[in-house]
Order: C-alpha cells, then structure tokens, then sequence
C-alpha cells in the first residue's frame, strides 16, 4: 500500500535562527512520504540559503505578502495529498507527521489536526522565552481535544479539506489562523492532539512577546463577538477575570493614598484575585520549574493580562468607530487568494 505523500509547508520571514533546525527535523521524520517546501516572504537574512541548504525546496512569494500568502502558495506549489503547515522556528518530534498522518485516517471524521508545545523552548537563551514557553503549552494543553479554531504552528489538513475550505485569507496579518479555524470548524472536526509536538523558538524579548500579544487580543475582538462567546482554551471565562484583574490593581493602588491605609488590602485583594484565575496554569509551572521561576512566571503575566486589557479596550473603541474593523472576520468572495499581494512564486532555490 503506497502512503499518501505529505507537503510541509513553512512559511519563513527571517528567521534564520531557527529555520536550520525546523527543515533538519521535518526531513528527519519516521514517516518516510514526505516532502518540505519552505515558502520565502522576501526575507532579508540567510535564511533562505539556510533552507536550502539543509535539505528543503525553497520558493519566494516575489513580495512580501504575509503568512497566510506564504501558506497559500506552498500548498499551490506543493504536491501532497496531505498539507502540514509548519511555523519556520517549530523542529517537529521525529513522529509529529506519522501521527498526524495516522490521526486523519483513523475514521473519526477528523479536518485538522493541529499539533502542541513542548514546555521547553527549541532555542533556551531567555527567561521571556521559558515563560512564553511553558504559557503557551499550558494553553495548548487544556486545548487539548475538539477544538473551534485552529494553531497553525503544526496543521495537519487533507488537501480535499484545503481545497473546499478555500485558503488562508491575505488580509489577516495576525490572526490569519482564527478565521481559518472559523472557516473550517464550520464545516469538519478539529483536533488538538497532545501526539503531535514540537519545540518552538519563541520570541526571546519582554517588548516583543507583549507587542504581539496586544496585537492578536486586539483583532481577536471582532471574531469572540461575531460568536457572542468565549472561546475557550485560550479564552474562557476565569482566564478574562485574571485580564480584568490586572488593571483593577494598578488602579487600586491609589486606594490607600485616597481613602486610608485600611484600603491598602484593595489592590492586594485584586491581585490574589488575578492569581485565582490562572490558578491552574501556576500549578502546572511550579511543577515543570519550581517555585523560584515562578514568581518570575507571576510577575510577567501580570505585564501579559495588563496588556490584554488595554488590548481589548482599544478594540472596543476600534469596534465602535470602524466600521470596516466590526466586520473584519465577514465571509469573503473566494478570489485567487494564493496569489493576492504576492508576486510570481518563482523558485530561488531547490534541493531535494
């Protein structure tokens, strides 16, 4: 019985540090039907030399276009009968295709598969990067199971899936991948499975790490209320009390200056109150790294729902003056979406 040929498709924008260790590892799999197609958006590092070099098929999207391009014009030029849309800083477990592979089949009526996080960075160089790390695994981790949404890190979808549910919308910068998981769920099963992992570089900077967090809070505000419900995993109900709790505090620390040093247990009462929120998640820290890094993991993630915060309040007022903004996640025609925005696709390189 021949095996279905499978496409990884790595949408890369300089990331040349990692890019080397995602191709070694996606080439390194047990699954023996495989090919990796890196897809370049005009990066200016090596990292397209890098690719190339250890192994992959690399191509140029011709203008920098964003991911979601990149996406589309690797499953355009790939020829898989099953698509793995891998991130350029994620080395996939020897096996993360294999199971994949073995999950779509299994007769479950599965769309997507959509991989998870080991708590350790691919790259250990910061303490930002543990924190991010071990935050974004926890989520994941209760994620794990039938799911609205997708993570595109490690996606695993049949190309008949691809095709009928259209490609990657180009206008999304940032959150590209909910709407696709909108898009999908409408219509398949998805599934989050703790069997596929890989280790992801994460951004190794404190400005870094909560710039794209403000980001992708900001534009998941129009999609969380054309659904008129949390969405779970990443957003559930005690989660967006620990994001409300965060400001309340810092405000409250007037409290005592105003009213009395009685009032100073008010900012201390709301921060405890933060705390209860991600109760859950500091266990599963403390268990991975002790009590040490995470007072380190409290601290940050006060700065995390701070910024989430401001996040959404900036949305809301975005949301009642843009028009466009209310409808950013709206059904849109299906034009030629792999190639809007991006240039001729021509091959830069090609090796193996």
């Amino acid at each position: 019985m021949t095996l279905p040929l499978v496409s990884v498709i790595v949408p890369n924008y300089n990331y040349g540090r990692s890019i080397g260790l995602c191709v070694e590892a996606a080439l390194n799999q047990t699954y023996p039907n495989i090919e990796v197609v890196v897809v370049d958006d005009c990066s200016t590092d090596d990292s397209a030399a890098v690719a190339a070099a250890a192994g992959a098929r690399v191509v140029s999207t011709g203008v920098n276009s964003g991911v979601a391009v990149a996406r589309n014009l690797g499953a355009e030029l790939s020829s898989g009968e099953i698509l793995v849309f891998l991130d350029s800083d994620v080395a996939m477990h020897p096996d993360a295709v294999a199971k994949s592979v073995e999950l779509l089949g299994s007769g479950r009526g599965y769309g997507a598969i959509c991989g998870t996080y080991e708590p350790e960075p691919l790259i250990r160089d910061s303490l930002i990067e543990e924190y991010r790390s071990l935050q974004q695994y926890y989520l994941l981790l209760r994620s794990e199971g039938v799911i609205d949404t997708v993570h595109t890190a490690i996606l695993a979808i049949p190309r008949h899936v691809f095709d009928e549910v259209g490609p990657f919308n180009p206008i999304l910068r940032h959150t590209e991948d909910q709407d696709y998981g909108r898009r999908i769920s409408e219509r398949y099963t998805v599934l989050s499975s703790l069997e596929v992992l890989g280790r992801h570089d994460h951004d190794d900077t404190v400005r870094i790490v909560l710039r794209k967090v403000f980001a992708r809070a900001r534009l998941a505000v129009p999609l969380i209320l054309s659904r008129r419900a949390l969405q779970g995993g990443f957003v559930t109900g005690p989660r967006a009390g620990a994001s409300l709790a965060a400001p309340l505090t810092v405000a409250a620390l007037a409290a005592p200056l105003l009213w009395g040093a009685a009032w100073a247990l008010l900012p201390l009462a709301l921060f405890v109150l933060g705390v209860w929120g991600d109760l859950d998640m500091y266990r599963v820290v403390r268990q991975h790294r002790g009590r040490l890094f995470l007072g380190y993991f409290v601290a940050v993630n006060f700065l995390v729902n701070l910024t989430v915060f401001v996040a959404i309040g900036a949305a809301g007022v975005q949301w009642l003056c843009s028009k466009r903004f209310r409808h950013l996640y709206d059904p849109q025609p299906r034009p030629d979406l792999a190639r809007a925005g991006a240039g001729a696709g021509a091959p830069v390189a090609s090796r193996g």
